[in-house]
């Protein structure tokens, strides 16, 4: 599971230290950082979910193979976002490092003994579950319901809120990550970016058209589209 962090009329935590996990605020904290390779696997699915994760750079896809070998990703944790945080005693995705990418990690148990005796800290952490499902709950209506234009076009918008950088979005996921998160073939994303741009709504920066610029954001919104 994920969240990321925004602002919004409640305040919510934007990192670890604000939940109260550092060592400093309390003596069975124990707050780590480590650096993974493009690629290197984070945890697997099914592995025991004993700690809690926050990118401080980089991002991160999870994802889960299916039966016949392909490869479902259920979500993207872009920097700023807290993931791994699972309902039951092991994580239910695979996590990697899509580029070189930097976490901080502090085991569940403390995290949970310290939402025992604060109660800010245990609304926080409802709130991420809430915002976990209600993630979920927006990527089961893309795949059932939404055109492929219309998922890819929900998909820059989604990472045009979440991306920090202003004007260019430079994405960090493959087309192919795109594809597996979207539910459709390499080939059916790159006919939709190609699309949109004819019509004006995103224009590409580059050769790896990884960094692409939204021209018309209403009109991403709003087009009547079409597969």
């Amino acid at each position: 599971m994920f969240v990321r962090i925004t602002a919004d009329s409640t305040p919510r935590p934007n990192s670890l230290r604000d939940l109260g996990m550092t060592s400093d605020s309390n003596a069975l904290v124990s707050l780590s950082q480590f650096t993974y390779k493009k690629g290197s696997e984070i945890y697997g699915e099914r592995e025991p979910a004993e700690y809690v994760y926050q990118v401080t750079s980089g991002a991160v896809r999870s994802y889960k193979l299916l039966s016949d070998g392909r490869r479902q990703i259920g979500a993207f944790h872009l920097a700023g976002d807290i993931f791994g945080l699972e309902n039951g005693n092991e994580h239910r995705f695979t996590t990697e490092a899509i580029v070189d990418t930097t976490v901080r990690l502090v085991r569940r148990q403390s995290l949970e003994m310290v939402a025992e005796s604060d109660a800010m800290v245990a609304r926080h952490l409802l709130s991420m579950t809430t915002n976990n499902l209600q993630h979920a709950e927006d990527h089961m209506l893309l795949l059932g319901r939404k055109t492929s234009l219309e998922r890819v076009a929900a998909f820059l918008l989604e990472m045009d809120g979440r991306l920090t950088a202003s004007g260019v979005m430079a994405l960090p996921m493959s087309r192919r990550d795109i594809a597996d998160y979207l539910g459709l073939t390499l080939e059916t994303v790159s006919r939709a970016l190609s699309r949109l741009h004819e019509v004006g709504a995103l224009g590409f920066v580059g050769n790896t058209q990884r960094q692409i610029v939204l021209l018309d954001r209403h009109k991403l919104a709003s087009l009547d589209l079409q597969p």
